[in-house]
């Protein structure tokens, strides 16, 4: 039976890959120029609202995120593979617009030379390209027109602005160009007040963590252990055989769960769907109880830490702060070695369509499953049992690793999404090994969570 199950796991896990591996990454969406459009216009306006941001926030962009002429770079990729997909003539207009913003006029005028002959709407796109950034003068009747014509063919937005900006300025329309300036200006502006505090959230929690993390340190020299906050902890008081039996056979039932879940319509769109994480895990953490807890005297709030004292709430609070500095440090040391070997994430790994274009009850599910859910019933079977049962055979490092790389596997990620999982994976697993309770680790899961959502939902809803 146990191998029957490790079967059906592994070939679940093998359906993860290969789909990650082999389906191509816009066909995630429906409509995937609408979503990059957004995407890239939110992004471009970030760029430029940080020209009139306080110095402060130009720093700590400069210190994490990429510059403007990296973002213009990364768009310029995204939209040539979206072309090489889709052979959308509006993104090619925004290829074109995207090529002259960034300096390559030349590159925008050749690409908008090759669209002749591919009908009415090509060949305006083309006279807008050529208005805009060739070197003929351009006068305020053929820019009226010209106007008319942008108006109708983009939507307001990060496009829209740049090019009808360049237009006004070549032939000289200041009043227009005012007033497309200032409606930038607001645009910009509102984007930065959205970022601007998770920014400074993210900040203070850096500096304060990192004073905890060197506070600890300097008490483990000491021979001082403050982490531990419950026993028996880890590794647990079962065996280890049992463990992976039950892993294995609780594992496979959550998996056929899953598929028998997201194969039927009713149950896997609306609010219903946050149905799907209790019960895929609903076996697993039944024969958990029945075969490791119970034998051992032990219910779920002792077997996993899920009760602590009063008294310990103040270390609990310094313990979750330190571990998410120390998640933000590996995300900047990550993101400065994928600049380094030019390695990027693909934009449709973090864009969510329910938490940009949701109506309001369905965002609230998506939050409830990332924020609540995914960390309480993944670090239950990810830490408190597939973790701690090999940490009955190995020592912590190989443990940690182990675990942390099939939780990431089952994420489905490419390479840096696949090392960020890791990364967090091997953290979590740190935290209830040194604490003994999986507490601080689902904190920890839900603020990281919670901060990638509030990111997406502040520059793209």
């Amino acid at each position: 039976m146990s191998v029957l199950c490790a079967v059906v796991l592994l070939a679940s896990l093998a359906g993860i890959l290969w789909l990650s591996l082999t389906v191509p990454k816009l066909q995630r969406f429906e409509e995937p120029g609408r979503a990059l459009d957004l995407m890239v216009g939110r992004m471009m306006e970030a760029q430029d609202g940080l020209h009139r941001a306080p110095k402060w926030q130009r720093w700590v962009a400069e210190w994490t995120m990429d510059n403007e002429e990296q973002a213009s770079r990364q768009a310029i990729r995204w939209y040539q593979e979206l072309i090489a997909t889709t052979d959308d003539p509006s993104a090619k207009l925004r290829l074109a617009i995207l090529l002259g913003e960034s300096g390559h006029e030349s590159k925008a005028l050749a690409e908008a030379q090759g669209w002749h002959d591919r009908g009415t709407s090509a060949e305006s796109f083309r006279r807008l390209i050529v208005a805009a950034y060739d070197a003929a003068p351009l006068s305020l009747e053929q820019e009226a027109q010209l106007q008319a014509t942008l108006a109708e063919t983009l939507p307001v937005g990060w496009f829209y602005d740049h090019l009808a900006a360049r237009l006004a300025q070549r032939a000289g329309d200041h009043a227009l160009l005012t007033t497309i300036n200032v409606q930038r200006q607001m645009k910009e502006e509102q984007v930065q007040r959205w970022i601007r505090p998770l920014m400074i959230s993210e900040l203070t929690c850096l500096a304060v963590g990192s004073v905890i993390l060197l506070g600890i340190v300097r008490l483990k020299g000491r021979g001082l252990n403050v982490l531990q906050l419950h026993s028996p902890g880890v590794p647990p008081p079962w065996s280890g055989g049992t463990a992976a039996a039950v892993i294995l056979r609780g594992g496979a039932l959550g998996a056929l769960m899953t598929v028998a879940f997201l194969s039927t319509p009713v149950l896997s769109q609306g609010s219903l769907r946050a149905l799907a994480i209790p019960l895929a895990n609903l076996p697993l953490l039944v024969i958990a109880y029945v075969y490791l807890l119970k034998p051992a005297g032990l219910d779920f709030w002792q077997g996993f830490g899920l009760r602590l004292n009063h008294g310990d709430l103040g270390r609990l609070g310094c313990i979750i702060v330190a571990v998410v500095a120390a998640a933000l440090w590996g995300e900047w040391i990550l993101g400065q070695a994928a600049d380094f070997l030019k390695l990027e994430n693909h934009w449709t790994e973090w864009f969510d369509q329910d938490l940009v274009w949701a109506t309001p009850p369905m965002l609230a599910t998506s939050l409830l499953e990332y924020v609540i859910l995914a960390p309480i019933f993944e670090e239950l079977a990810f830490r408190g049992l597939l973790f701690a049962m090999l940490r009955r055979r190995f020592t912590f490092l190989p443990a940690a690793f182990l675990s942390a790389t099939i939780f990431a596997l089952a994420h489905g990620y490419s390479l840096l999404g696949f090392i960020s999982v890791l990364w967090s994976g091997f953290l979590w697993a740190w935290l209830y090994d040194r604490t003994g309770s999986l507490i601080p680790g689902m904190v920890a899961h839900a603020v990281n969570n919670l901060l990638v959502c509030l990111t997406v939902m502040a520059l793209l809803r």
